[in-house]
């Protein structure tokens, strides 16, 4: 599980559904959620997280997605295994991993030191809890 420090900058509420934005080191991140703890608001320090197998990696990428989050990274490691591969992705001193089908990994030529795009779509983060 990944998990990032955040600060929450906006929420946006329709009947139950909540589109909440978080700043990670001037990126802007966003969740989409139905339930939301009262302590939830905006400016409150919060961790975010999301799974490895959340976390898509684009190479080269230059187009438009509906992925709401797409962090710019550099692959620090990569672990193929037969079926799986898994990339740690770093941005700002933060460890981001993803894992994809070794396939997948060997077809885009993924290398240590490239520069890729990590998407997360909305609906897969989480908020993890209240940084104190």
């Amino acid at each position: 599980m990944s998990r990032l420090k955040t600060t929450i900058v906006t929420i946006d509420t329709v009947e139950n559904l909540n589109i909440v934005k978080f700043n990670f080191n001037d990126t802007i991140l966003t969740m989409m959620s139905l339930d939301l703890s009262s302590e939830i608001k905006v400016g409150v320090k919060v961790y975010i997280s999301f799974k490895p197998t959340h976390v898509s990696i684009a190479k080269n990428f230059n187009g438009i997605v509906s992925y709401s989050n797409q962090i710019k990274t550099t692959i620090k490691d990569i672990d193929d295994g037969t079926l799986l591969s898994s990339i740690k992705l770093e941005v700002d001193n933060t460890i981001i991993e993803s894992i994809i089908t070794s396939e997948s990994s060997k077809k885009m030529d993924l290398k240590i030191g490239d520069n890729v795009t990590a998407l997360i779509k909305a609906s897969e983060i989480s908020i993890q809890g209240i940084i104190e």
